[in-house]
This record gives C-alpha cells, sequence and structure tokens, in this order.
C-alpha cells in the first residue's frame, strides 16, 4: 500500500453507509464508501497529508503545560480574542510564534477550559473520553451514535416496517459547512426532497469559500432564504417545519433559543417529525455552548493522541475528519428514526462521534488501527490519498423565499 492511500477510520464510515444503504434501500448510496466521504473535500481542493497544522490551514496543534492544544483560528474574530485568552493586550495575534509561546507557558487543561467559555473552537490531545469507551457503535437495537433529547407522538408507521424508506421524506437543512449539508446531501441520494434555509445575512459560508464543493454538498437540493430577524418569515419557517418530516440544524442551543425555536417542544407536538441536532460537543449543560469544527473536535475525540501513540509525532488525522462522519452518522440516524415512524429529537457531537468512531476501530482491529495510523504519520506533505471523484449530478432549485416554497407546496 502506498503511504497515505488510506483514510484511519474510512471502514467505520463504510459500515455507517453500509447500514445507511440498507435503511434507505438506495443503490447510489451502496455505491458509496467511507474513504471518499473523508478525503473528497481535500481531493478536490488539492490539500495535503497534515502535520501540526490541519490540511485546510485553519487549525494547529501548540504545545502547553501538561497536554498539546488544538486551537482554530480560521476566522478574523478568533485571533481577536487572544489577547484575552492569553490575557495580555501586547501580544501580536498574527503572529503565530507568539501565540505558540503563550501557549507553551500555560497549563492546557486551564487554557482550554478559558477558550471554550469565551467561544474558541479550541481541543486538547488527551482529552478525557473514558465515559465513551467501551460503548457499541453498532449493535442490535444500539446507535450510541447518538442520544435521545427529547420525543413526542409518533407518525403511526406500521411495527416492523422493513426497508427502504416508507415514504420520501421533506427533509429541511438549516445546517451550513460540511457535517450537516452532508447528512442532508446523503438522504437526498436516498429520494428524500431536501428544502436548503439560508439565512439572508448569514448565508452558508461554504458557497464563497468552496464553490466546487458547496455544489456537491448541495445539489438537487431547493434552495429558499429567511431573515430571521423578521418575525413573519420566523413564522414561515416554522410552518415549513411543521409541514417536512426530518429538521437537520447545527446550532448551539443558546443559538436555536435567540431565534425563538424551540426543538424539544415543537417534536413533542409534531407526530412522526425527526429532528437532527448536530453539536460540537454536545446540546446539554457547559458543552452544549462550545464551539467546534472538524479539525479540533477529532483531536477533542482522540485520533491526535491515536496517532501520537502509534507514531510518536502529533499530528492531525484526516481532513476536518469529525465533519464527515457526523454527516454519515447524521442522515444514519434520521433515516433509522424515520423509518420506525418515530417523532425524536436526536443529538450527535461531533467530538463523540469521532471517539466512538475510534473506540470501534479499536475494539474491531486493534492492528488494522495502528498501522493505517503509522502509514498516515509517514506520509505527512504528501497529496492526499486519491478517492472517487463524484460528479454534481444536478442543480439546486432556487425558490426564493420560504412563503414562496409553501405556496407552490399548496398549489
Amino acid at each position: 500500500m502506498h503511504a497515505g492511500n488510506s483514510i484511519p477510520l474510512a471502514s467505520i464510515a463504510d459500515r455507517a453507509l453500509t447500514r445507511l444503504a440498507t435503511a434507505s434501500g438506495s443503490a447510489s448510496l451502496a455505491s458509496l464508501d467511507g474513504a471518499t466521504l473523508l478525503g473528497e473535500r481535500a481531493m478536490r481542493a488539492g490539500l495535503r497529508i497534515p502535520g501540526r497544522t490541519s490540511a485546510g490551514g485553519g487549525c494547529r496543534l501548540f504545545d502547553a503545560l501538561g497536554d498539546t492544544i488544538a486551537l482554530s483560528l480560521a476566522r478574523s474574530a478568533d485571533r481577536e480574542m487572544l489577547p484575552a485568552l492569553f490575557e495580555s493586550d501586547e501580544l501580536d495575534a498574527n503572529d503565530d510564534a507568539a501565540v505558540a509561546a503563550c501557549i507553551a507557558q500555560r497549563d492546557a487543561h486551564a487554557l482550554l477550559m478559558r477558550g471554550r467559555s469565551m467561544g474558541l473552537a479550541i481541543a486538547a490531545e488527551r482529552e478525557m473520553r473514558t465515559a465513551l469507551e467501551g460503548m457499541p457503535l453498532f449493535g442490535p437495537g444500539s446507535s450510541p451514535a447518538w442520544t435521545e433529547l427529547a420525543s413526542g407522538p409518533g407518525a403511526g408507521a406500521p411495527p416492523g416496517a422493513p426497508a427502504p424508506m416508507r415514504t420520501a421524506p421533506r427533509v429541511v437543512d438549516l445546517s451550513a459547512l460540511w457535517a450537516g449539508p452532508l447528512a442532508a446531501h446523503l438522504l437526498w441520494l436516498a429520494g428524500a426532497e431536501v428544502v436548503k434555509v439560508e439565512s439572508r445575512s448569514r448565508p452558508d459560508a461554504l458557497r464563497n469559500t468552496e464553490g466546487d464543493f458547496y455544489a456537491l454538498l448541495n445539489q438537487g437540493k431547493t434552495m429558499v432564504a429567511v431573515d430571521l430577524a423578521d418575525g413573519e418569515e420566523r413564522q414561515a419557517l416554522l410552518s415549513l417545519i411543521a409541514a417536512s418530516d426530518i429538521v437537520i440544524e447545527a446550532a448551539r442551543p443558546r443559538a436555536l433559543a435567540q431565534l425563538g425555536i424551540d426543538a424539544d417542544q415543537i417534536v413533542r407536538v409534531t407526530p412522526g417529525l425527526v429532528w437532527i441536532s448536530i453539536t460540537g460537543h454536545g446540546s446539554v449543560g457547559e458543552a452544549g455552548g462550545w464551539v467546534g469544527f472538524g479539525d479540533d473536535c477529532g483531536v477533542s475525540g482522540g485520533l491526535s493522541a491515536a496517532l501520537r501513540s502509534a507514531t510518536g509525532r502529533a499530528g492531525f488525522v484526516g481532513d476536518a475528519i469529525a465533519d464527515p462522519l457526523t454527516g454519515i452518522f447524521a442522515a444514519l440516524a434520521a433515516c433509522e428514526a424515520w423509518n420506525a415512524g418515530r417523532s425524536t429529537r436526536l443529538g450527535l457531537a461531533m467530538s463523540h462521534a469521532v471517539a466512538r468512531s475510534l473506540a470501534a476501530a479499536e475494539h474491531e482491529n486493534p492492528e488494522a488501527l495502528q498501522s493505517c495510523l503509522r502509514t498516515w504519520g509517514t506520509a505527512v506533505g504528501r497529496p492526499f490519498p486519491s478517492v472517487k471523484r463524484r460528479a454534481v449530478q444536478a442543480r439546486p432549485l432556487v425558490c426564493g423565499s420560504i412563503q414562496a416554497y409553501l405556496a407552490r407546496c399548496a398549489r
């Protein structure tokens, strides 16, 4: 095997995709493989296997006292917060060497908790994942990659309704970037009607930064825009949700509350509605307020620690690997809940998805995982593994406002 040709945890993604293809009866999903979904963004962008800087360049590993810290500095606002993080007005936040020197002098755990309380996407290499270890990722009646946050009246599907999906659901995609849009994309491949809702003032950032990849993930979706500051448009959004079967969002609990959206209450009163909530680290408690992106959540989930154990070196594994892993699990969770006729809100935390996937790989074939990590570690700086290049098969349908979409559906 050529060094770097295997992406760690691709076998776990494969297993989830197989289960999703079975649940949906989709030949399109059956033809996909885990490595493609984990590696296609990096391959399309010509990225290289990362070392201490993530493949996309937005996150870096820094040595602190007691642990190694992953800090995302992809947003301009992130660097603006660094003087406050270090309580130093003299820091040049754009000088990475100065940032590294500040981190090297500080306790990793204290820095982690302070950074998270400030809204930075930050993680530690050896964060505790004891509570997640030993939990099967797959198994009869078991779906620990997600947790139920609320439940409501079922849709009355017959007990034991077989695959494929009992009908083609309407999916409302309120998410942005990678994990949520990928989940909605996979459901579209399975035959679902997908409506992507974007804020007029803050559209999906992927649209302008990675247009080619944005087009791949959002092909075939109906595109509508909403002004969330407008009461009538928020009400139209709630009407759209009430007329739909699956909702996918990736907002922290506080953000939903600020919009006046009570996801738990909506699920409790809407028969058969499946609501998927994707977060960095969880939907309840203190962790519900933590910011997380694909690279730092991969570190938080233990992948960089596993790489160091296998190779003796620090580094990132994959390309924002928590995003595609979580997107696959989110689609699977939605499909299986929809097939069962459940009304439920399911929470998926990206760092937990990585930790549980890693624990599953360690349990099922530890030698293969170690070999894959060693191979990955020797390939730093080489082109990202070549995977199948998927073509955009359908254009999105631009519908404008939610009101226009609802009026079209009523005709």
